[in-house]
């Protein structure tokens, strides 16, 4: 049997570890991997068109998937473009293992062409960042920065000069079991006891619920009920607890709806599940404040907290329900599903009248077509920017569908390459991208990996010809929008030119069968919808002495303007409150 070298190593840890795709760029000193990735059966290297998405694509596979997930840049300039995406998988608590080829170890330190220094690039958007600098740090290198990645969650990266590379890896190498999954944390008993003393105490209990409530649906319905608590969650929550939630009273934060924000602050005790909710200004100050999150750095740093619950959510629940009395007061829970239901209804007005006749098209009005077309266990992802508006409102969950974006990172361009990383995961499952002009061109030539790979990704590409987000903010800070406006080309034209489905909408009346030819095609497709860069839909009282930049921190109030089938969900909840 030949002898192996280090990139074959490499290579061979990274399937051990449950890894099936290596997406970057090819180039000079990441070409005895590329070569190994070749030539074992068990990994695919993907191709893109720029290391920024390689980076993203990697980042949506872990969070769809759950395991590792992974990417590589060659040196210099070719891992820098990793970086980006990093950043936004770190914040997101995907497990991704990047590969920065390095220049020849020789040459380190010594200016040559394409130097960089990626261990210190790197440094803040991981939790291991180490070189490989001689081949007898292998494999026990990669394995440690494997098991960071997926015990902590978030990023590893590893930097291999290419000529380490391309050497013969040392005989008797140690290797060991790899950590594959992670373990549930379950808080002390004493906190736990802390917790149900408080709990018990207090007459008005509410939820907010973040991302870290992923798999614990159940518990988090069983607990509100047992307290009779309303729930509001987070943007990144709202896939894992909105559905089959009779609790339920919208969401809080800068793109906010419902009675969240009164639910929270009305409250005498605000308990925070898996949150790091980085808008301290909507939360309150005046309540006791309790936090359970799995990471205990997240603890505290948003709020000042009378109880901090290191544990999983989960497993926090299971412990702390039995114990918590049942309470039967109502009053507080009935007073926010009214108004919320009451808030829902007075949003929703604006953006039901004329819709099939309005031009530009209402971009509410696509996101809800969208919302009702399609199937029941898609992914979307979702540009930053206002079409996180119209997904956050819009795009109902229910238990199987995915919602991916850079909600943590807030990023531009990420909704076309997280897409790609969801698709490759699943070639059979409908994924949405919800892009903006703005983002779409600014990795716009990823499309064309859409179509190499005849990948059927759907992109609906919200076309306003601006910045929407942008122009809001500075309209909020009453500032002229400048720099804004982009002069765009018929999308759809460049879509079948490229070889994919294109099909550009200008009215109402077509978007339905425009959308619904689109996702019927078998390979890519783009939808290019041309909506009106007006809708910004900001709320009529907020006046300059109110605010301050984006923040909206003085006045509380946020976004508004449409909210689809919520206002539905909201009607039935209402229906459940007991009359006298």
């Amino acid at each position: 049997m030949a002898k192996q070298n280090v990139s074959e190593q490499f290579v061979d840890i990274l399937v051990r570890a449950g890894v099936k795709r290596l997406y970057g760029v090819v180039g000079d000193s990441l070409n005895p991997v590329v070569d190994a990735v070749r030539r074992h059966s068990g990994v695919e290297w993907i191709q893109v068109r720029h290391e920024e998405t390689a980076a993203f694509a990697a980042g949506a596979e872990a969070q769809i998937t759950g395991t590792l997930a992974a990417c590589a840049g060659s040196c210099g300039p070719g891992n820098l473009h990793l970086i980006n995406g990093l950043y936004d998988a770190h914040r997101s608590m995907a497990p991704v293992l990047a590969l920065a080829s390095h220049i020849p170890s020789g040459e380190i330190g010594l200016g040559y062409f394409q130097a960089t220094h990626p261990e210190l690039l790197f440094q803040e958007c991981s939790h291991y960042n180490e070189m490989i600098s001689n081949p007898q740090q292998m494999p026990r290198l990669l394995q440690t920065a494997i098991q960071h990645a997926i015990g902590r969650g978030g990023v590893s990266v590893v930097s291999m000069p290419g000529d380490i590379a391309s050497q013969p890896a040392p005989e008797k190498s140690i290797e060991h079991a790899l950590v594959t999954s992670r373990p549930t944390v379950r808080p002390g008993d004493e906190e736990i006891d802390k917790l149900c003393a408080m709990i018990d105490k207090a007459k008005r209990v509410t939820l907010f619920c973040g991302s870290g409530t992923a798999g614990a649906h159940a518990e988090v319905m069983e607990f509100a009920e047992r307290v009779k608590a309303p729930v509001g969650h987070a943007l990144r929550g709202k896939e894992w607890i909105q559905y089959d939630n009779p609790y339920d009273v919208g969401m809080s934060g800068l793109l906010g709806y419902g009675a969240a924000y009164e639910a929270t602050n009305e409250c005498d005790l605000l308990i925070l599940l898996g949150t790091d909710f980085p808008y301290n200004a909507f939360l309150p100050d005046d309540v006791k404040i309790v936090q359970v999150d799995v990471r205990p750095e997240h603890l505290g740093r948003r709020s000042k907290l009378d109880l901090a619950v290191w544990g999983d959510v989960r497993e926090t629940l299971r412990c702390l329900t039995p114990r918590v009395k049942v309470k039967t007061d109502r009053k507080f829970l009935d007073r926010m599903l009214k108004k919320h239901a009451d808030a829902l209804e007075g949003v929703v007005k604006a953006y039901t009248r004329k819709v099939d006749k309005h031009v530009p098209i209402h971009p509410e009005y696509v996101a809800s077509v969208l919302d009702e077309i399609a199937d029941e266990d898609a992914v979307f992802t979702v540009d930053t920017g206002m079409c996180n508006v119209w997904a956050a409102r819009y795009l109902t969950p229910n238990g199987r569908r995915r919602v991916i974006g850079s909600f943590s990172h807030g990023s531009m361009a990420n909704a076309l390459p997280q897409a790609i990383g969801a698709q490759f995961t699943d070639r059979n499952r409908q994924v949405v991208s919800m892009s903006g002009d703005g983002g779409f061109t600014m990795l716009m030539g990823d499309f064309l990996t859409l179509v190499q790979y005849d990948l059927p990704v759907k992109v609906v590409l919200f076309n306003n010809s601006s910045l929407g987000m942008v122009e809001l903010e500075m309209l909020v800070a009453g500032l002229p929008s400048f720099g804004t406006t982009n002069k765009n080309p018929d999308f759809a034209s460049i879509a079948r030119a490229a070889g994919a489905y294109g099909v550009r909408v200008e009215k109402p009346k077509q978007l339905e069968g425009a959308l619904k030819d689109a996702f019927k095609h078998r390979g890519p497709a783009l939808v290019d919808v041309v909506t009106d860069p007006n809708a910004l839909s900001i709320p009529p009282k907020i006046s300059a002495d109110m605010v301050t930049g984006f923040a909206l921190s003085a006045s509380k109030i946020v976004l508004d303007g449409g909210v689809g089938r919520m206002l539905q969900m909201a009607r039935s909840n209402l229906r459940n409150v007991p009359r006298p």
